[in-house]
C-alpha cells in the first residue's frame, strides 16, 4: 500500500480529516494513493492514436470504462492484454502528478472479496478503517467518496462481475472511476459509464513501444517496423520482443527471423493464425532459461500460473515447498545443482528480463505480477504431471507463508486471492488422502477473520459442496468443512441455515463417531448456539444442557471446551428467562476459569461479563454493577481505556447504572464511553452512534431534553450520511426524536 509519503506527492501535507467513519482529529497525510498499484511497463507509451482523449474524457463525476476491442475470434485468447491495466495507470499516475486528486484508491476487482479488502484498505489508508466486518467498513468508505469535496479517483482493475460492486459503488461530483475489464458485458447500463474499446497499438505507438525499450544502435533497431507490422502491433507481443531484443543483443531483424520460423511451425502443427504473442511468449520463456541455466523454468512457470497473476507474494517463490519442487524437476538427483531461494529469485528476475513478468519495487514484501492470459496459456500448454505438481507445491508455499495475524494486511489478501485462483485452477488436483488442502481451509478461516462475511459464506458453501462430491456428504473431512460454513453463516446472520448446517453436522458425526465423541458434542454446542440466535432459547437449553454433561463426562469439568460449552448454556438459560440456572452455570465457570486461566485472562473476563448480564436479567442490579465494575477495571488494565473489550464492558456498567436510576453514574460513563469510540472507530461508526443514542436517552431522563434533542439530531445527520438509506439505526433514532418531540 502507498500512502502519504509516495515520491509524487505533491499535496499539502498533514491535516485533520474526517474520513470514512467521521472521526475528526485522524492525522492523515494528503494526498493519499492506496492499493496495490502495478508498475509501469519499460517502454511504455502512451496512446494518442488508439485511445485519444481518456483525460479530457474521465472529468469529475464520470465514470470510463477501458474494454478490449472486438477481434477475431482465433486470437479471442489474447484480447485482453491491450494494455488496458497500463493505461489506467499512467492515467492514475498523470492525474496524481497534476495534482488532480487528494485520495487515489487502486482494487483489483476480481472477486467480492478482493473488491471488499481493497476498499478497507483505502478506508485504513486514510486511518479510518475502524472496526466492523469488512462489508460496513467498505460501505462507509464508498459513502464517505460520495460525499467528501476532495478530488478523488477510483480505479477499479480488472472487473469480472457487475455483482461484486454491489452496494459499493461510489459516486459523486469530486470523483471519476475507471474501470478495466476483459468482459464489456460486466458494465451494467445504470452505471452510466462511458466505454473506451482498447485496440492493439497503431503503427506508431508500437514503434514507439519497440524503440522505447532498445538501444540508439541502429543496428539493433533495424527492421523494427518490419518486425512491428509482422507481430500485428500487439501490446503483449511487443513487450515480450522488446524485452528479449534489448536484453540479448540481437535486432529487430535477427527477432523476426526466429518469429516468423516460430510461428510457420506452430500453423504447421494445426494452429491457424496464431496471435503474435502466442509466439513470442515461448522465445521469452527459453531466453529465461538461457539466463537461469539449472532452473526449470518451465516448472517456475507452471507454478506461477496456478495462483493470482495480480500480485503473487514475492516470498511465495523462496519458500521451502518451491525451492524443493523445482529441485526435484531441475535434475537435482541426477546430479545437477540443486535449486536454493536465491537461484530461484534470480528466475524471477530472468523472466521479468525476458518481458513474462514485473516485479514491483521492493516492498513488504514485493509482488510478482504476470498476466492472466498468459497463465491460462500456460496452464493448457504443460503436460498433466507438471501441472498435478505444480498445483501442490504451489498449495504448500501458500500455507508455509500464510501469517498468522493481520487478516486484513496486504499479504493475507494477496494470499487468500492466490488460493482462490489456485482453487479455480486446480480444481481436484489439491484434493488428497481423502482430504482437502489444509490451505484451502486456512484461506476460508481468513476469510472469517478479516470480517468478510459475504464472501465467507459463499467460499465455504462451495468448498462444502466439492467435499461432498469428491469425498461424500458423510465424510468426516466434509463434515468439518460444513461446520465451517455454518460459523459463517452464524457470523453472516443467517442463523437458520447456520442450525440446519450444525444439525446435519451433529448428525453425522454422532453416526460415524458416537455421540459422547467430543467432535459431535462441540456440533451440540454449535447448535445450540445457532437456536439460541433463532430465538428458541428452551430448545438450545436442552441440546446445551446434554453437551455440558457430555463434556464433563469426556474431558472433565475443568477442560476448555467444558467451560464454554457451560457458558453457551448458560446464555441459552438466561435467554430462555431462566436467570437463576443462568447465574449458577457462570458462577461455577468463572470460579474455574479463574483457578485455570487467570482472573485476566481475555476468556475469564468475557465469563465474569456473562455472570454481570445474567445478574441484570435476574433483576440484581447490585450484584451487575458490581460484577460489570470488576470487568471493566480487569480489561483496563490488561487492554487499556480505549479498548474493543474494555469500551463493551464500560457500556454495559452505564447500562446497568442507568436500570438502577444511578443516572449521574450512568451519563459519565455514558459520555467516557462515546468519547472512546470516537476516537478509535469515529464518530460515524454505527457502535458509536447507538452509544451516543443510549447517552441521549441517559439525557432526557435527567432532565436535559435540549442536549438529547441536539444529540439526536447530530446522531440522524451522520447516520444519513454515512450509512445505507433506511438503515434500521437511523430510523430509530427519528422514531425516539419523534416521540420526544411529539411531532408528527
Amino acid at each position: 500500500m502507498h500512502t502519504g509519503s509516495y515520491d509524487l506527492m505533491s499535496g499539502d501535507g498533514t491535516a485533520r480529516v474526517a474520513g470514512p467513519g467521521g472521526q475528526e482529529g485522524i492525522a492523515a497525510t494528503w494526498p493519499v494513493w492506496s492499493g496495490p498499484v502495478p508498475p509501469l511497463a519499460e517502454g511504455f507509451t502512451v496512446r494518442p492514436d488508439t485511445v485519444p482523449g481518456l483525460d479530457a474524457t474521465l472529468t469529475p463525476g464520470a465514470t470510463v470504462a477501458l474494454v478490449p476491442e472486438q477481434l477475431r475470434a482465433t486470437v479471442q485468447d489474447w484480447r485482453a492484454s491491450s494494455g488496458k491495466t497500463q493505461l489506467a495507470r499512467y492515467f492514475a499516475e498523470s492525474l496524481w502528478r497534476s495534482p488532480g486528486v487528494d485520495v487515489l484508491t487502486w482494487v483489483v476487482a476480481t472477486s467480492r472479496a478482493s473488491v471488499l479488502s481493497g476498499l478497507v484498505q483505502a478506508a485504513t489508508a486514510i486511518g479510518a478503517g475502524g472496526a466492523g466486518d469488512a462489508e460496513s467498513v467498505a460501505v462507509r468508505y464508498a459513502n464517505w467518496l460520495s460525499k467528501t469535496g476532495r478530488p478523488w479517483l477510483v480505479v477499479f482493475d480488472d472487473l469480472s462481475d457487475a455483482a461484486d460492486l454491489e452496494g459499493l459503488w461510489p459516486s459523486g461530483p469530486a470523483g471519476r472511476v475507471l474501470i478495466t475489464t476483459a468482459n464489456p458485458a460486466a458494465i451494467p447500463g445504470e452505471w452510466r459509464a462511458l466505454t473506451l474499446p482498447v485496440p492493439a497499438f497503431s503503427t506508431r505507438e508500437a514503434v514507439g513501444c519497440l524503440s522505447g525499450r532498445l538501444s540508439t544502435d541502429p543496428d539493433q533497431r533495424s527492421g523494427a517496423i518490419d518486425l512491428v507490422r509482422d507481430l500485428g502491433c500487439e501490446p503483449a507481443a511487443l513487450a515480450h520482443a522488446s524485452a528479449v531484443i534489448a536484453t540479448s543483443g540481437m535486432s529487430c531483424r535477427d527477432y523476426r527471423r526466429h518469429f516468423t520460423h516460430r510461428q510457420k511451425q506452430l500453423v504447421e502443427a494445426g494452429r491457424a493464425e496464431p496471435s503474435a504473442a502466442a509466439v513470442t511468449w515461448t522465445f521469452s520463456a527459453e531466453y529465461a532459461e538461457h539466463l537461469s541455466p539449472g532452473v526449470s523454468i518451465r516448472s517456475l512457470l507452471a507454478l506461477a500460473a496456478q495462483l493470482d497473476g495480480h500480485g503473487i507474494p514475492g516470498a511465495v517463490f523462496t519458500t521451502q515447498a518451491v525451492t524443493q519442487y523445482l529441485a526435484e524437476d531441475s535434475g537435482a538427483r541426477a546430479g545437477h545443482p540443486a535449486a536454493d531461494p536465491q537461484r530461484t529469485w534470480n528466475a524471477i528476475l530472468s523472466l521479468r528480463q525476458a518481458g513474462l513478468m514485473t516485479v514491483d519495487p521492493p516492498g513488504p514484501p514485493p509482488a510478482v505480477r504476470i498476466s492472466p492470459v498468459i497463465q491460462a496459456v500456460i496452464r493448457a500448454a504443460v503436460p498433466d504431471d507438471v501441472y498435478d505438481r505444480a498445483a501442490l507445491a504451489a498449495a504448500d508455499a501458500l500455507l508455509e507463508l500464510w501469517p498468522g495475524e493481520e487478516p486484513r494486511s496486504r499479504l493475507a489478501a494477496d494470499l487468500r486471492a492466490c488460493a482462490a485462483s489456485l482453487r479455480q485452477n486446480a480444481a481436484d488436483v489439491i484434493w488428497t488422502d481423502e482430504r482437502c488442502h489444509p490451505v484451502l481451509v486456512l484461506a476460508g478461516q481468513s476469510l472469517d477473520r478479516a470480517g468478510l462475511t459475504g464472501p465467507a459464506v459463499g467460499y465455504w458453501r462451495e468448498l462444502t459442496a466439492t467435499s461432498e462430491r469428491i469425498l461424500g456428504s458423510g465424510s468426516l473431512e466434509t463434515l468439518t468443512i460444513a461446520g465451517y460454513l455454518g460459523e459463517a453463516l452464524m457470523a453472516a446472520g443467517q442463523a437458520a441455515e447456520a442450525a440446519a448446517w450444525f444439525q446435519r453436522v451433529l448428525d453425522g458425526r454422532s453416526g460415524v463417531l458416537g455421540p459422547d465423541h467430543p467432535d459431535a458434542i462441540a456440533a451440540k454446542v454449535c447448535l445450540g448456539r445457532a437456536l439460541v440466535a433463532m430465538g428458541r432459547a428452551d430448545d438450545a437449553v436442552i441440546i446445551l444442557e446434554e453437551a455440558v454433561s457430555g463434556s464433563e463426562l469426556v474431558r472433565g469439568a475443568d477442560h476448555i471446551a467444558t467451560l464454554a460449552a457451560r457458558e453457551e448454556y448458560a446464555a441459552a438459560a438466561r435467554a430462555a428467562g431462566r436467570s437463576a440456572e443462568a447465574i449458577r452455570s457462570y458462577r461455577h465457570s468463572l470460579a474455574d476459569r479463574e483457578r485455570t486461566l487467570g482472573a485476566q485472562h481475555p476468556d475469564t473476563m468475557a465469563a465474569g461479563l456473562g455472570l454481570a448480564d445474567a445478574y441484570l436479567a435476574d433483576g440484581q442490579t447490585k450484584q451487575a454493577i458490581a460484577q460489570y465494575k470488576r470487568v471493566l477495571a480487569d480489561r483496563e488494565g490488561t487492554l487499556g481505556p480505549d479498548h474493543a473489550d474494555t469500551l463493551q464492558a464500560r457500556s454495559s456498567l452505564a447500562a446497568a447504572n442507568f436500570t438502577a436510576g444511578r443516572m449521574g453514574a450512568a451519563l459519565q460513563l455514558y459520555e467516557d464511553t462515546c468519547a472512546g469510540y470516537q476516537r478509535t472507530i469515529g464518530a460515524d461508526h454505527p457502535t458509536t452512534l447507538a452509544c451516543q443514542a443510549e447517552l441521549a436517552r441517559a439525557y432526557y431522563a435527567t432532565g436535559r431534553p435540549g442536549d438529547a434533542l441536539a444529540l439526536l439530531s447530530s446522531i440522524i445527520a451522520r447516520a444519513e450520511r454515512s450509512l445505507p438509506p433506511g438503515d434500521p439505526l437511523t430510523q430509530n433514532m427519528q422514531e425516539i426524536l419523534t416521540r420526544i418531540t411529539g411531532a408528527g
